[in-house]
């Protein structure tokens, strides 16, 4: 399957962004992409609780979801739409972070709220309470589609192993981890992460990201790491976008998924124990 992951640098305009990530996905469909990927927070970046509460909709109502699910409609591709951040009903008024995977009828084919927050401080002028803006997910799907089983997770998810050897023991061949990462702690942690995750589980990972300083109208700036990544189920990097906006493509083959997990056979040697 070709894919194609997209580097955004997305701002606090659900509406601009829209526009140029729809664009972006239909030009990777006439290159031939038959899955596209898009990163952490496609809509918005931002980290003004007042500014996402203007701007932000209920799942029902936003216009980024409606107007990717007819891309991937008219283009007859697979979308994963690394996450959107959502209003929800929830009585303490905090927000979805969800991802969607669209199918070629433009349908949405799973949804995965992220189950891991970032409550980090990352250093004394950068910390972040993500906890206190959104509602952490407790369901992590895997789907079925003609080219692979796909485990859902995004950004922070990535350091907690066990949650990716779940989704490995449940059958996921991709594991797809969109992100809006953190500029010093993706310098510090991001490839080794991802490849680690790859490895241990046989899989291939898609991460798909943010990338660059981030315009905003009110509240901090954001940057993000960029890179984004498409690790095969040995480890190796296969791409990697650098820190510009942009589109990387990849042929996916599944047979390096059962190649590497023969070599290695480690889903099958997992043992329970006990700590004392």
């Amino acid at each position: 399957m070709r894919t194609a992951l997209l580097q955004l640098t997305s701002s606090d305009d659900p509406i601009d962004n829209v526009a140029v990530t729809r664009t972006m996905v239909e030009r990777a469909a006439n290159q031939g992409a038959g899955f596209v990927l898009t990163p952490e927070v496609t809509n918005c970046v931002s980290g003004s609780r007042t500014h996402q509460r203007a701007v932000l909709c209920h799942e029902d109502d936003d216009p980024t979801l409606s107007g990717l699910r007819d891309a991937a409609s008219k283009s007859g591709l697979w979308l994963l739409i690394g996450s959107l951040a959502l209003r929800t009903h929830d009585a303490d008024g905090r927000f979805a972070n969800r991802s969607f995977l669209i199918d070629p009828s433009g349908e949405i084919a799973a949804r995965y709220d992220k189950i891991h927050m970032f409550d980090v401080n990352v250093s004394a002028e950068e910390t972040y309470r993500e906890s206190d803006g959104y509602r952490p997910g407790t369901r992590a799907p895997v789907v079925e589609t003609p080219f692979g089983r796909i485990g859902l997770t995004i950004c922070y998810d990535v350091r907690f192993p066990g949650l990716y050897r779940r989704l490995a023991h449940a059958g996921a061949d991709i594991l797809t981890v969109p992100s809006a990462f953190s500029h010093v702690t993706g310098a510090a942690h991001w490839h080794v992460l991802l490849r680690a995750r790859a490895i241990e589980n046989g899989c291939y990972v898609l991460a798909p990201a943010q990338t660059g300083q981030h315009a905003a109208s009110r509240g901090p700036k954001r940057r993000t790491f960029g890179h984004s990544l498409v690790v095969a189920p040995w480890g190796e990097v296969l791409s990697d976008a650098g820190d510009s906006p942009g589109t990387t493509f990849i042929d996916l083959d599944l047979e390096k998924v059962a190649e590497a997990r023969k070599r290695l056979p480690s889903l099958s040697h997992d043992r329970e124990f006990d700590v004392v």
